[in-house]
């Protein structure tokens, strides 16, 4: 019976890693759809964030219910039904892209964003559960977090690819990541069906729905360990969304290529951030264990904010070199010179790795028959990914389009909030709440 549990829990693992790559997919996908629709319906940067907005706002919609439902329904009901609305939302797109409508694809992207909101408020619980919670949970969400970051770093680098110049670029260009999506989609509910996924006891259930007097707000350091949510995905998405659009702009052409290959290039150094948000993570999983998440936290925090500073005030025209994805007719793959600052911010991805299994491992610890309840809060926070990259967009627009490194201000201050969480606001005050 033991044998047949581990065998079991292996397999939950590996469904769990596989949704958390799945959620990276689509969600990076709307970054750079927010800049073909910048181009192709003539809109202002911050309008070519909807998209990204629309997916992240669902979670402020959806994060709570969300919760509920994984306690009433389980892990695996509640994974199927995020699938199925995926799909649904990722072909809405698809279909705008054949319309040419904005408002269609808002829509697809609205309802793709409860589908994500879904999978996350299944695969984080389930992940630190099935590692046992504290160091071990971290560690498992670290390794889950590293196929989430491949499945984004391919996203990006293959729209650079398939977008052969951003100023004429259309939906229609990227059906092919469209359609991966969809079988993505498709693969995953039929996985998910046919697999065995470990269940809360009964029992533990019912614990769980005794009307009482506290919940998860009740414990201060999860109030700031969500604030800490909100502010971290919104460091996650603006970093390399703000990125791209600075390196792509066929107006200030910082890359010194007259528009020749820009796309692809941006593209490539800004899946350099998500790569090295893969690095971080496989090094975050093999010392999660050893080391304490307020730790690795509060050290990401500080080389964040100093690569952040550093990549600001860094002159434009001091260039370096970076492997590059070219896809032109000379070279394939080469160094590109491309500005220090850029490579600054791609450093960044090291930083923001490990920050969400950090955060939620913080915030969770000690919760007990809460934390099913608190990951649907944490997804209500998660809006944070749409809300921030849309201010920083506004103040690049603010700035009559010149304001891109001005705009990471906004970073540097929600950066600076997760150092203090890391070093005062994580402790919890509120042991006396009985939780079991």
């Amino acid at each position: 019976m033991t044998q047949q549990k581990q065998n079991g829990n292996i397999v939950a693992i590996i469904v769990m890693i596989f949704l958390f790559g799945m959620i990276s997919f689509v969600t990076n996908l709307a970054s750079p759809m927010g800049d073909i629709l910048k181009f192709q319906f003539g809109v202002p940067n911050w309008m070519g964030t909807l998209g990204v907005f629309a997916n992240f706002i669902a979670y402020a919609v959806m994060g709570y219910p969300a919760g509920n439902m994984l306690q009433k329904m389980g892990y695996k009901k509640t994974a199927l039904i995020a699938i199925t609305v995926g799909f649904v939302g990722v072909g809405i797109q698809t279909l705008s892209g054949v319309a040419g409508s904005f408002g269609i694809y808002l829509l697809g992207a609205f309802i793709a964003g409860f589908s994500m909101c879904l999978l996350n408020t299944v695969v984080n619980p389930m992940l630190n559960t099935l590692g046992g919670g504290g160091n071990k949970g971290n560690q498992l969400i670290q390794l889950g977090g590293s196929f989430n970051s491949l499945a984004g770093t391919s996203v990006i680098i293959l729209t650079g690819i398939l977008i052969p110049s951003i100023t004429n670029a259309k939906i229609s260009d990227v059906f092919p990541l469209m359609y991966a999506a969809l079988a993505i989609f498709a693969f995953a509910f039929i996985v998910i069906f046919f697999s065995t996924i470990p269940e809360k006891e009964k029992q533990e259930v019912k614990i769980d729905t005794t009307p009482s007097q506290y919940g998860p707000l009740s414990f201060r350091h999860f109030i700031f360990g969500a604030i800490g949510i909100f502010v971290y995905v919104g460091i996650e998405v603006g970093v390399p969304n703000v990125l791209n659009k600075w390196l792509q702009n066929p107006d200030l052409d910082v890359l010194g290529v007259n528009g020749a290959g820009a796309e692809a290039i941006a593209g490539s150094v800004t899946a350099t951030y998500w790569l090295l948000m893969l690095v971080g993570r496989l090094i975050g999983a093999s010392i999660g264990s050893k080391i304490s998440a307020k730790a690795m936290l509060g050290t990401a925090s500080v080389i964040g904010i100093f690569l952040v500073i550093s990549a600001m005030f860094a002159p434009t025209d001091l260039m370096v070199n970076m492997p590059v994805f070219k896809n032109s007719a000379e070279e394939m793959f080469g160094l590109v010179n491309v500005p220090v600052n850029a490579m600054f911010l791609a450093l960044v991805g090291l930083c923001t790795s490990i920050m969400w299994g950090g955060i939620f491992n913080l915030a969770v610890e000690g919760l007990g028959k809460y934390t099913e309840k608190a990951s649907g809060i944490f997804m209500v926070l998660v809006c944070g990914g749409g809300i921030l990259p849309l201010l920083q967009n506004a103040i690049v627009d603010w700035n009559d389009g010149i304001g891109y490194l001005t705009s990471y201000w906004l970073i540097v201050v929600a950066l600076a909030y997760l150092l203090y969480y890391a070093l005062i606001g994580c402790k919890n005050v509120n042991k006396d709440i009985k939780v079991d």
